[in-house]
């Protein structure tokens, strides 16, 4: 396995603008370099939220409490998740948004898989201490620690990432502020503010969208500072189906290089 020390190899180049339409089709360096370690290139994982909804009531302040409750609530009973997403991505220095299509696998509290493309493009293996982000076309691999000593933005990342499986009310409350939640069709769609001011320098807002008859994701939406955005839709969603322990190894090429971004 080569293992390269300077991460820039690939934030070191133009952002040209990218001119293919899907996601998969366009190579991680021309997204902007502040977005990708935060983001995971665009995985979950964080990965996650809201559906624009041509009529909505919000709801008053005790029935928002109670559906919040409702959603952490319903987390205890599920411990595998999977869906098939599309995800759209809409940056400043594109003319038209990314739209890709992929797979998602969760295996709660700390697994989770995530692929972009057919075949896949972008893979992402998050294990209890680590988190891989695969480019099989690009033989490239980034490697990012879990083990919670991370300050600063990364530290604000991580907790982002859990936002769409909540397992405490009194944790959520911790590192988000709810901004609304709105309820319409069989559908709650609840904005998170993130409470860390360096996180709000990256992510503005948060907002998750669960089906009303079990609470599971619908969609995500994640709004940066500098008006991009990342959407994901999820579609065919399967509570606890059996998981292969296999999908959240990380089997890449040996020949394909290894870098370690936040160790730069």
């Amino acid at each position: 396995m080569k293992t390269q020390g300077n991460a820039s190899v690939m934030g070191g180049r133009a952002r040209t603008p990218c001119a293919p339409r899907r996601a998969e089709d366009c190579p991680p360096h021309l997204f902007p370099r502040r977005h990708r370690p935060i983001t995971a290139q665009s995985i979950f994982p964080i990965a996650w939220l809201c559906l624009a909804f041509t009529v909505a009531v919000t709801t008053g302040q005790a029935q928002s409490e109670n559906l919040l409750d409702q959603w952490i609530a319903a987390q205890t009973n599920l411990h595998t998740w999977s869906a098939d997403v599309l995800e759209t991505r809409a940056l400043k220095t594109l003319s038209q948004p990314l739209v890709s299509t992929g797979k998602v696998w969760v295996a709660l509290p700390n697994h989770f898989r995530w692929e972009l493309g057919q075949p896949a493009q972008t893979i992402a293996v998050r294990q209890p201490d680590q988190l891989f982000i695969i480019y099989p076309r690009l033989k490239r691999v980034e490697k990012y620690p879990l083990n919670g000593n991370q300050t600063g933005p990364w530290r604000d990342a991580l907790a982002l990432l859990d936002a769409s499986f909540p397992r405490d009310r009194a944790d959520l409350d911790s590192h988000f502020q709810l901004l609304s939640v709105i309820q319409t069709n069989g559908i709650v769609e609840m904005r998170l503010q993130p409470r860390s001011q360096s996180a709000r320098k990256f992510m503005s807002e948060i907002s998750v969208t669960v089906h009303t008859n079990d609470f599971s994701p619908a969609s995500t939406e994640l709004k940066f500072s500098d008006g991009s955005s990342m959407r994901n839709d999820f579609i065919n969603g399967v509570i606890n189906p059996p998981i292969n322990a296999s999908l959240f190894e990380t089997n890449f090429d040996p020949n394909f290089t290894l870098v370690e971004p936040l160790r730069q």
